[in-house]
């Protein structure tokens, strides 16, 4: 059976009957026959966070609210010359549901996601996690709890993004966002319209454009960091240095020899990595040549581990070439933009000859009927 059919009939099956369909799953997929809610008890999880690990959080949390809150934007209203108001204001989404993956948790997604939605202006953030022996792992409610997040799902896979999607178990979401396995990618593609999705994630990836002046183990072992996601994860070296070229001969690294910086940047342009660092003698110069990233890092002490982590920049990025047209995670992916207008009597009879005609080249006669009745 093909991974689209098999994800379509578990959708059916849980939008046709409900909880018990999703509990069924949970079953089969997580080992978890329990309730999906998180109960009283289990959010007392401050015994096991070491205290380190809670003002690590901390601190992460506060980089990234730094970094996000500098993305805020005015809204755009305006009045013209004859006293009519035109505008385009943001409205933030109502309610967001986070995937975390819960068999290898990734606590730091979920800040990614949650500290921008947060500061974007949205109100109401659930997580779903898939419990492992019927547990959700404990940092992730230790920063929900940090961040004010009260509604946690023990419950992960297909039957976590349908759950959100149709409102099984749980109030529904408008938008969902998270990386998982290709069954959930599958999920989210296929609930796509009936919900909104952040993106379709693929396995990681990283590009480092060198040049005869990096560190050989600081090119090595950023590319060899990226492959510790998964067999899939894709490494490329980009760079013009032999030395470096020959040093960098491992599994998994994909090697480019170039002629010269110009060259490279082409390279790393049809790449369209989800990472690139550039690790040269002038990295600034070469950011002006780049077109398709998703995250651009500049110098030998940015490696993509720390963006990952502590920096503060979102490491919710577009894989598998989509950095030609997507764009890293930032605050718009939590609003909605609506046109404002206001059109005075004025404006509306002098220019409304406009209108009337596209309304006849495109045999619309209500259309021209509309603006023609006004007087």
């Amino acid at each position: 059976m093909s991974l689209q059919k098999y994800v379509s009939e578990i959708l059916e099956d849980i939008k046709i009957n409900g909880l018990s369909a999703v509990k069924k799953y949970s079953q089969k997929f997580d080992d978890y026959q329990g309730e999906i809610t998180l109960s009283k008890e289990e959010w007392n999880i401050e015994s096991d966070i070491p205290q380190s690990d809670k003002e690590t959080i901390k601190q992460i949390i506060k980089r990234l609210q730094d970094y996000h809150s500098k993305q805020k934007t005015e809204d755009i209203m305006y009045e013209n010359e004859y006293g009519s108001i035109y505008g385009l204001i943001k409205v933030p989404i109502d309610r967001i549901g986070i995937y975390v993956p819960g068999g290898k948790p990734l606590p730091s997604s979920l800040l990614m996601v949650a500290v921008p939605a947060q500061i974007a202006g949205v109100k109401d953030i659930i997580i779903t996690s898939s419990p492992k022996e019927g547990k959700v792992n404990p940092y992730i409610i230790y920063i929900a709890k940090e961040l004010g997040i009260s509604e946690i799902y023990k419950v992960g896979g297909i039957q976590a993004i349908a759950a959100m999607t149709y409102g099984i178990g749980m109030k529904k979401v408008d938008k969902i966002f998270g990386p998982g396995n290709q069954y959930v990618n599958e999920a989210k593609r296929q609930v796509f319209g009936d919900v909104g999705i952040d993106s379709l994630a693929g396995p990681s990836e990283v590009c480092v454009i060198a040049d005869e002046t990096a560190d050989k183990d600081y090119v090595l072992n950023d590319l060899l960091s990226q492959l510790e996601h998964g067999a899939e994860s894709k490494a490329f070296l980009v760079t013009t240095s032999k030395q470096i070229y020959d040093y960098c001969q491992k599994e998994g690294i994909d090697r480019y020899f170039c002629k010269d910086i110009f060259e490279c940047a082409d390279k790393a342009n049809e790449i369209a990595p989800e990472h690139l660092e550039i690790l040269t003698k002038e990295p600034e110069l070469i950011l002006s040549l780049i077109r398709n990233a998703g995250a651009v890092y500049l110098g030998e002490y940015t490696p993509v581990p720390a963006a990952d982590y502590f920096l503060g920049v979102n490491h919710v990025l577009p894989t598998g070439k989509a950095a030609r047209f997507s764009s890293v995670l930032n605050l718009n992916d939590f609003v909605k933009y609506m046109t404002v207008a206001k059109v005075t009597k004025e404006e509306f009879l002098k220019e409304r000859y406009l209108g009337i005609r596209m309304a006849e080249i495109e045999g619309m006669l209500q259309h021209k009927k509309s603006m023609e009745v006004r007087k």
